[in-house]
């Protein structure tokens, strides 16, 4: 897969270090999958949820971050929507989510 706003990310973990291997490992397994539908996602990530709008939510180091991201399985693309705290992620619409740029 190809991950749009790798860049999100890494500004991330510059704020929240305890995110930064983490997150780099989601990126490097997510670089190299393949994935065609949700249910691939699923079967690595069990603790993913599948939204509407091709979205799904992952939990980074333990559910302390959540990650939202949009998959365009024809494309072999991900799209990062939203990366924060568990509190930030109660505020927001993850099925509407855009990230700020």
């Amino acid at each position: 897969m190809h991950i749009v706003a790798v860049r999100y990310l890494r500004s991330f973990w510059e704020k929240h270090p305890d995110a930064e291997q983490p997150l780099k490992s989601w990126v490097d397994e997510a670089k190299k999958a393949t994935w065609t539908q949700p249910s691939e996602i699923k079967k690595k990530y069990r603790s993913a949820s599948i939204l509407k709008n091709r979205r799904v939510v992952f939990n980074i180091k333990g559910n302390d971050y959540r990650l939202v991201v949009s998959v365009a399985y024809y494309y072999q693309a991900v799209y990062v929507k939203f990366i924060g705290t568990h509190k930030e992620y109660d505020g927001i619409d993850a099925e509407t989510i855009e990230m700020e740029v």
